[in-house]
């Protein structure tokens, strides 16, 4: 118990009385209080004091019973709030950005070359990319957007084959862009079986064979192509034949002319020993078409241009031709991609190129011309080459062969194993195909059905992201890599254009001024309408 001493102080006194006073009662006070280190000397309890839990102690609480919290309930839906925790890092900063990372809400860089080098578990083993999805999901601005933004790497861009001319406007508007322009009176050639430069490091036998295997894999191609069936032993033989008496009359720069005019003489030979005579009749009916039919004037002679090494975009405008039917896009197109692989399949140009191929399954028609393509696949990291083959659908490649046939076989499973892959919104009817033939999880294939204009599932290595590539597109990159003509500037929303700020991408692009000088900066003036509404 606490006692409390009270004191009265007389009347009557001094200043100095009553200090003398005060201080006799102080010490008093002093006297009477319990000795405390004596107390804790023999562990006695210290008085307790009134606390908010109960009885305490002087230096803070304590409570006999123990703090009980109980475990966190919630539901999935709201579990998924702490994602955004654990969201992925990305690919890290090397290469050009593409869009954003919506899982992770940052900038989303990419670079083939920068993932096949990368010796961590994020590395792949390939270079090549597949881009699957529907009309208008935004496919070919983003590969624009990717292949324009790499040529500030040091990246050259090669368009074997534009059927479209989509990628003439994007080749002109780049300082140094190169067209080739096929058809339409041009008088513009390419031949298909230019011998193309030497590799590096490869024996004379060696490179030798390879212009012989690319030869003849082109003919045996655009053979079976136009015939819908392969070719016999025979037939196989006479073009052998016809190929080689053509190198030796021209100084080995044979043409399809030079190869036509052989199996004429081939079929008049009646003294040839294997017959082949009988099997030169229908491959030269095929080449007749190059030679006197209506591709005649493109393929037949020598070529009359040449691949620049040095500009940053090269393409190949087949627009013209693409109106004569399937089979003539389908002849066309192998011939410019034979062409153009012949000249760029060196490793001593020390040059990486994207080769975008357009309506890639025009190019696995024949089982002649999916050997080649795979090939070319294979191939395609020794010679620094990343092709980016661009489908609107899986079902695009059942038009390769019968169902249940070697050719469609193979063409699915050149697809399966490209193994960096860009899939933007598709169709109800792909979800099957997705799942069987690329191995998609179910839950991503139910989120590309609704996805929107521009955003992708990007699946790099054993990684996957969700991109949103027009969330940095400037208004200039984004007229100039829309193609969709009939869409005009009032039928733009804000699902397609998401992002109007310029300054911070303007760092990124080669070109410091704008092309032209009545524009004024990068947008024209209907560009500023539109940004202005939005």
């Amino acid at each position: 118990m606490t006692r409390h001493a009270a004191t009265f102080t007389p009347t009557g006194l001094t200043r100095k009385e009553r200090r003398d006073l005060q201080k006799q009662i102080s010490q008093a006070q002093q006297e009477e209080q319990p000795d405390r280190s004596s107390r804790r000397d023999r562990n006695l309890p210290e008085p307790a004091v009134p606390g908010p839990f109960g009885p305490g102690i002087t230096q803070g609480y304590w409570n006999l019973a123990k703090a009980w919290i109980p475990a966190h309930q919630a539901t999935s839906q709201h579990i998924a709030g702490i994602y955004p925790f654990v969201a992925d890092s990305g690919l890290g900063h090397r290469g050009p950005i593409l869009g954003v990372d919506l899982n992770a809400d940052s900038l989303w860089h990419f670079s083939p070359w920068e993932a096949y080098v990368d010796a961590t578990e994020r590395g792949t083993f390939s270079t090549n990319i597949l881009v699957l999805g529907a009309y208008r999901g935004g496919k070919s601005a983003t590969v624009k957007t990717l292949v324009t933004r790499s040529i500030a790497f040091g990246h050259q861009v090669v368009v074997p084959s534009d059927p479209k001319g989509e990628w003439v406007t994007v080749a002109e508007a780049i300082p140094g862009g190169r067209v080739i322009r096929l058809g339409g009176g041009t008088g513009t050639r390419l031949n298909p079986l230019d011998r193309g430069p030497r590799r590096t490091g490869a024996s004379d036998e060696q490179h030798e064979q390879m212009v012989k295997q690319r030869r003849i894999g082109t003919l045996i191609a655009l053979i079976e192509m136009t015939l819908g069936n392969r070719l016999t032993a025979v037939e196989h033989a006479a073009i052998l034949d016809a190929l080689e008496r053509c190198i030796a009359t021209t100084g080995d720069r044979p043409t399809l002319r030079g190869v036509y005019e052989e199996l004429g003489h081939l079929a008049g030979d009646t003294n040839a020993a294997f017959r082949a005579a009988e099997g030169a009749i229908q491959p030269r009916f095929v080449l007749r078409r190059f030679v006197e039919g209506d591709l005649s004037g493109l393929f037949e002679d020598e070529s009359t241009v040449e691949f620049d090494q040095d500009a940053p975009i090269v393409v190949t405008d087949t627009s013209e031709l693409f109106a004569r039917g399937d089979l003539a896009a389908q002849l066309t197109q192998v011939c410019s991609t034979a062409w153009i692989q012949a000249v760029i399949s060196d490793r001593a140009a020390r040059r990486t190129r994207y080769v975008v191929r357009e309506e890639g399954w025009r190019d696995m028609t024949s089982l002649a011309s999916l050997q080649m393509f795979q090939q070319w696949l294979k191939l395609s990291r020794h010679y620094g080459i990343s092709n980016i083959v661009i489908l609107h659908k899986m079902g695009d490649l059942d038009a390769v062969g019968e169902d249940g046939s070697l050719e469609r076989s193979l063409a699915y499973s050149i697809v399966g194993d490209i193994e960096n892959k860009f899939i933007f919104r598709v169709n109800h009817q792909e979800q099957t195909a997705l799942r069987t033939r690329l191995n998609l999880p179910a839950p991503h294939v139910e989120m590309a059905r609704q996805l929107r204009k521009g955003e992708f599932l990007a699946y790099v290595g054993q990684y996957s992201y969700l991109v949103d590539c027009f969330a940095t597109s400037t208004p200039w990159e984004y007229e100039l890599f829309a193609t969709d003509d009939a869409m005009g500037p009032a039928d733009h929303d804000d699902a397609t254009v998401r992002v109007i700020d310029t300054g911070a991408l303007d760092d990124y692009w080669p070109q410091p001024e704008p092309a032209d000088a009545g524009v004024d900066g990068w947008l024209t003036a209907e560009t500023r309408d539109l940004t202005e509404e939005l």
